[in-house]
């Protein structure tokens, strides 16, 4: 049996990936509360000649004694891998615009509360879910149309039980992506941006990278960047990690950070099945 638990502030994209979901077969059930987990995945272990099921529910703050979920989870008769907790989360200001755009009334907004305080209260109350998710989403700048399809490549299992690795490239100047477990500081090295004939390209451009392949500062930063992984991503393995998020930074993540995500993901595409490599800065261009 493989279950997916959904969880994550209002707006942040949780039905969306319930539907995502849905299209790859899995019986999903929204808004459970926390106290039928337990009783539910029994349940479905027990379904005497049933296929092995897949099962995704959302738990959101609506639920009641949701500071049980940590007892709950652990007490579940699944092996850790089996059982994989997802936290969808997005800025703050996002969010209220969402909720702005949609007219949608935010669960925990009152006479007394209003959307801001909603939102953050919200994320208070799924703390206990958040801190034990195996991975953290940030759906700021994703459509939903993204979401689902990046949720469908980065999470769902395709048979490979290798960690998952995602290369993101990203600009310091709008923030560090909020799921990486690593994160290499780009802004030392040469700068293509101050070459006129770069720099409206991108790191994806071959003069691009044939001017960040010449540079040996580039290549001792690729080289040690790669040591370090090599090294570490091993034994988070080891310790039952699937999911690890590598943020490659540099001032705008349109040049440095993308060649170097790249050309990770590219360098370790033979050692790990699942390697993706997303570019968050290009799509603002």
């Amino acid at each position: 049996m493989k279950l997916f638990i959904i969880s994550g502030r209002s707006g942040s994209g949780k039905s969306t990936v319930l539907r995502a979901l849905e299209d790859n077969a899995y019986q999903c059930i929204d808004n459970l509360p926390v106290t039928l987990l337990h009783s539910l995945v029994e349940e479905n272990l027990n379904r005497a000649g049933a296929a092995p099921t897949q099962l995704a529910v959302c738990i959101d703050a609506r639920s009641q004694a949701i500071q049980t979920f940590p007892e709950i989870l652990q007490s579940l008769p699944l092996a850790k891998k089996d059982r994989r907790v997802v936290y969808l989360d997005a800025k703050s200001p996002t969010l209220v615009k969402r909720f702005s755009e949609t007219r949608r009334r935010h669960p925990l907004t009152s006479n007394k509360i209003d959307l801001r305080q909603a939102i953050d209260m919200e994320a208070q109350v799924l703390a206990t879910i958040a801190d034990l998710a195996d991975l953290t989403l940030d759906t700021t700048q994703l459509t939903t149309q993204q979401l689902a399809a990046h949720f469908v490549d980065r999470v769902l299992d395709h048979g490979s039980h290798n960690i998952n690795l995602l290369f993101r490239s990203f600009g310091f100047k709008y923030g560090v992506p909020v799921d990486a477990d690593f994160v290499f500081d780009l802004r030392c090295l040469p700068n293509p941006h101050w070459d006129q004939a770069l720099r409206s390209l991108s790191g994806l451009d071959r003069p691009v990278q044939e001017y960040l392949q010449n540079q040996p500062m580039v290549n001792e930063m690729f080289e040690d960047i790669t040591n370090i992984l090599a090294r570490w991503v091993p034994r988070f393995e080891a310790n039952s990690r699937v999911y690890m998020t590598v943020a490659i930074g540099c001032t705008g993540g349109q040049h440095r950070s993308v060649y170097m995500a790249q050309r990770l993901a590219e360098h370790l595409t033979d050692d790990y099945d699942n390697v993706l490599v997303r570019h968050r800065e290009l799509n603002r261009r």
